[in-house]
């Protein structure tokens, strides 16, 4: 059992670690889609980390944290992709740095394929 609690607690605090290193990455990324990235991807990790570490150490909460994993599991990725999508269409504007746009692509080839059949009609 404390060797579960002493698992439990390393768990958490690598978590903890991740949700640092995630706000760190925030503060130092170019522009807004690279922040994001970084603050989903990195947060995402570290709360699943530190919610199962909780869990590890208190086994009688382990089911609550294990149902806060899978929440965090679905929204996080989801609210991060149409919080990204809505700042591309407001027109925030990438970093000099970054090399393609793929969305700005998309964008461009449907509205190829769509003059190409208002022509053809």
């Amino acid at each position: 059992m404390e060797a579960l609690r002493l698992f439990g607690a390393i768990v958490a605090l690598i978590g903890s670690l991740f949700l640092f290193l995630g706000a760190l990455g925030i503060l130092r990324m170019p522009d807004l889609y690279n922040r994001m990235q970084t603050g989903t991807k990195s947060t995402t990790l570290g709360s699943i980390l530190t919610l199962l570490g909780i869990g590890l150490y208190h086994t009688d909460w382990f089911l609550q944290t294990f149902i806060l994993v899978a929440f965090l599991v679905t929204t996080n990725p989801l609210s991060s992709h149409a919080l990204a999508r809505a700042a591309h269409f407001a027109g925030i504007p990438l970093t000099k740095k970054s090399v393609r746009d793929r969305l700005a692509e998309d964008e461009a080839l449907e509205a190829e394929k769509a003059e190409e059949e208002a022509d053809n009609d």
